[in-house]
């Protein structure tokens, strides 16, 4: 369905989030008559409900009775709203065609799009891709999942040379025509397990970034994850497996076996950074790219905080906020880039998996787990027979508790493993909360045993 056939009739946003929000601005702007609704209380949506109103735009949310618009004939879903929700189900009940904002964006979007998705990474990896396309000077935007919402930006997306969009499996789920020149697809875990069915649902709702490609696009994907039967032309890669179009051999990234990049010239570290960069690398071969145009942007590009960021090395220990880890995968990930002991806080918001998966190579790399929020129990459960375990009732006790395990030359590594919902407000809450409390542990060792230290 094309959104812009309904410019003069009534169109519905559901969902206040930002990218609900961005749909609902841009209606406006076209002259559209738009209304915006939201299951939260007025009260968590107070900021959001000021932007729509400042634009004329009314806003329903929490308990307040919902109408459908008089002939209203579009209902533009924000991605944090699943498409069973009871907010959801009336209008669809009510024959309102519902529309995604990705689709919504991408309908209105006058350049090509590269989508990266990915369980892990996909945020890294949109910025890698933004720098280096602009640094090549291929201008574009990054946006979509990562913010700003793709729905702001689309107005720019004639001056571009193409769109670089992460987009996640909530966004994927009411796509119709929605078509990448480049998809990028940068590994599959476990995750979300708290809205699909299954793994299964999970997996299909990522795939359908491949849905509309033909012949002549391009799919980047990871060959450890083994897809196959795409219309598009393949690229593949991977930093633990050899046989991909791009692999990582002494450090060195290499592409069919000639060598393009060296991680020591990056400011990137582990072999998940390696997968992200062969996977901007191979989008922009795919573009059309040279190799000396695309190495300077990567090698200059620093990671976001709270992605295996140092925060300080205190007594001889390191500390490393990982918070954005909020799946398996990514713990696992961080676990294998570290070849020091370490002592691992875990646990968080419980997302309908388990830990268990983890426990060898946690009793592998680990000296010792300090556990926190809704999972510390079970994953207690499933780990104290491999490894001390100790549970913290606050972040600052799982520090504390972190800091008195620790050993000189250890590692102090904050990677949750799951969402932070249950004691933070997000994720970058949690690792700024983390990163807070280290700087403000104070040295136990005076300048002497200090210089002692550091001249081993």
């Amino acid at each position: 369905m094309n959104a812009a056939a309904f410019n003069s009739l009534p169109v519905v946003v559901l969902g206040a989030g930002e990218s609900g929000v961005a749909a609902a601005l841009l209606l406006a702007s076209e002259g559209v008559p738009v209304s915006v609704f939201d299951a939260a209380s007025r009260e968590k949506l107070a900021a959001r409900a000021q932007e729509l109103a400042s634009a004329g735009i009314p806003l329903s949310c929490g308990a307040e009775p919902v109408a459908v618009p008089a002939q209203a004939r579009l209902a533009v879903l924000s991605p944090g709203i699943s498409p069973e929700s009871d907010l959801v189900r009336f209008f669809t009940g009510a024959g309102v065609p519902l529309l995604g904002e990705l689709e919504f964006a991408f309908q209105r979007c006058a350049c090509p799009v590269v989508a990266i998705t990915g369980t892990n990474g996909k945020t890294t990896t949109t910025q890698l891709l933004e720098v280096m396309f602009n640094g090549a000077g291929a201008p574009t935007k990054a946006c979509g999942n990562i913010s700003p919402a793709f729905s702001s930006c689309v107005g720019e997306s004639a001056g571009l040379s193409l769109m670089t969009v992460e987009v996640s499996s909530f966004q994927l789920e009411t796509i119709s025509t929605f078509r990448p020149r480049i998809a990028v697809w940068l590994n599959f875990a476990p995750d979300h397990l708290d809205r699909y069915r299954s793994l299964q649902e999970y997996r299909a709702a990522k795939m359908r970034v491949f849905e509309n490609q033909q012949e002549n696009d391009w799919a980047v994907v990871n060959k450890r994850d083994n897809i196959s039967g795409l219309r598009a032309k393949t690229l593949t890669f991977s930093a633990y497996e050899r046989g991909g179009d791009f692999e990582l051999l002494d450090g060195v990234i290499l592409f069919r076996g000639a060598p393009v990049l060296r991680m020591e010239d990056t400011e990137l570290r582990g072999l998940h950074n390696a997968e992200n960069l062969m996977a901007a690398l191979a989008a922009g071969h795919a573009w059309g790219l040279s190799w000396e145009a695309m190495r300077p942007p990567l090698c200059g590009y620093r990671s976001l905080p709270h992605r295996c960021e140092v925060v300080a090395t205190l007594d001889g220990v390191e500390y490393v906020n990982d918070s954005k880890a909020t799946n398996l995968d990514a713990v696992e990930k961080a676990l294998q880039s570290e070849e020091r002991p370490v002592v691992l806080i875990a646990g968080g918001k419980d997302k309908g998996f388990e830990f268990d998966s983890l426990t060898e190579l946690v009793a592998e790399r680990c000296r010792s787990v300090v556990l926190i929020g809704e999972m510390a129990a079970r994953i207690q459960a499933q780990w104290e027979h491999a490894l001390p375990c100790h549970r913290a009732a606050t972040l600052a006790e799982a520090v504390s508790c972190a800091r008195a395990v620790a050993l000189a030359g250890d590692v102090v590594l904050f990677s949750p493993g799951t969402s932070s919902f249950d004691m933070f407000r997000s994720y970058a809450d949690r690792g700024s909360q983390f990163r807070a409390l280290v700087q403000g542990l104070p040295s136990r060792l005076d300048p002497q045993e200090l210089h002692a230290l550091s001249s081993r």
